[in-house]
């Protein structure tokens, strides 16, 4: 018998720090809000003038200033009792619907397991599973009129900032569910698809498409490290960004990337870096970074060595300095950006280690306050994917 779980788990493995590039046109848009405390009053009020006496007045003791009221920077997750807001505002995957707001925008054919979706104008892009999530992957390219573009050995998938470009990584898999030697870059835009051929690497995955370029990784050796890339599509070549070891993500704006050079029994650190000299912001060895915010101001992950099925923590940080702006707790999947101020989160509302019947929604959280809402219904045993 074929272990599909097997492939299923190692192919979302190799996708699961795909940049992904949000519109930053939808920066300022209502969120999620908290209710106000009472503002604390500047002075305490005045007393009325004593009247003369001869007895001195006893002493009183002056008023204690109220001190403002603290914001948590820490907060818990009950998906059940969040109230019910806008839908995301980015392509998103409810069963095999893809959908942009409340609009359904495509159904994805077949019964392969859908790993990313995403936007390219017009047309939808998803990557999924040969169906019944068989050996391998394929890019799917939905049009007007029923057309289904296939691209074989596809997993990895980002587009870009305004949806007018997107790039993928070619990269077969083995009967084992693992990539095999040589892999291909494409850079698609209107009606043109370019190519970048890489016979020689391993692990071809990309990060980011942004200001012309196409930010990739990839190994030279099967065991080696991750090598950092940008390619300008029609060029016939890359450019080695030699600074960079390990990458995981890019930001929106190529400016700043995730890398993770330290990898051991006791579980890995993430660094934040510059690119392309490398210089280090911060060091976190309790988070992995999964990716940042359109400007590049916020970085955002999960708790590093999660164990289980989901996340019991994800955090937002200034990607500068690496102060964390808020903690969640709960039970999370899936961590993206819906713009400079929100993240969304594939959340579960069942209880951890529940394994049949399976609740959850996409909820939708803001970084400054902390606060959530629902931004998908709670459905039960739905595949949920948060796209480009």
């Amino acid at each position: 018998m074929r272990n599909n779980n097997g492939r299923l788990i190692a192919v979302v493995a190799s996708v699961a720090v795909a940049a992904v590039a949000i519109g930053a046109t939808l920066a300022y848009r209502q969120g999620p809000q908290t209710a106000k405390a009472d503002v604390a009053p500047l002075t305490s009020t005045p007393s009325p003038t004593p009247t003369p006496s001869a007895t001195p007045p006893a002493p009183t003791l002056s008023a204690v200033p109220s001190k403002p009221p603290v914001t948590s920077t820490e907060s818990t997750v009950n998906v059940s009792k969040l109230p019910e807001g806008r839908a995301p505002q980015v392509p998103y995957l409810i069963g095999r619907e893809v959908r942009s707001g409340s609009e359904l925008v495509e159904t994805i054919p077949g019964k392969g397991s859908v790993l990313t979706v995403g936007r390219l104008g017009g047309s939808v892009l998803a990557v999924v599973m040969y169906e019944p999530d068989g050996d391998g992957t394929e890019l799917l390219k939905l049009s007007s009129g029923d057309t289904v573009r296939r691209t074989p050995d596809v997993s990895s998938l980002v587009t870009t900032s305004d949806q007018t470009g997107a790039a993928y990584a070619a990269s077969r898999l083995s009967s084992l569910g693992v990539t095999t030697k040589g892999g291909t870059v494409y850079a698609e835009s209107g009606d043109s698809v370019q190519s970048l051929k890489l016979p020689n690497s391993w692990e071809v995955q990309v990060l980011a498409y942004t200001d012309g370029k196409v930010y990739y990784r990839a190994s030279d050796k099967e065991t080696g490290p991750w090598k950092l890339y940008s390619w300008v599509p029609s060029a016939a070549k890359a450019e080695l960004i030699k600074a960079v070891i390990s990458p995981t993500a890019v930001s929106a704006n190529g400016n700043t990337a995730a890398a993770m050079p330290v990898r051991n029994d006791d579980g890995t650190c993430s660094n934040v870096v510059q690119v392309p000299s490398g210089t280090q912001f911060f060091r976190t060895c309790e988070f992995q970074v999964r990716g940042f915010t359109p400007n590049g101001a916020t970085a955002y992950g999960d708790e590093d060595n999660a164990e289980g099925f989901c996340s019991g923590i994800s955090a937002a940080f200034e990607a500068n300095s690496g102060k964390i702006l808020h903690k969640w707790k709960g039970c999370f999947q899936e961590m993206a950006v819906e713009d400079d101020q929100h993240v969304l989160v594939v959340a579960y509302a069942s209880a951890v280690g529940q394994t049949e019947k399976i609740k959850t929604a996409i909820i939708r959280c803001t970084i400054t306050t902390g606060a959530c809402e629902r931004a998908t219904p709670i459905g039960t045993d739905t595949p949920l994917v948060i796209g480009s």
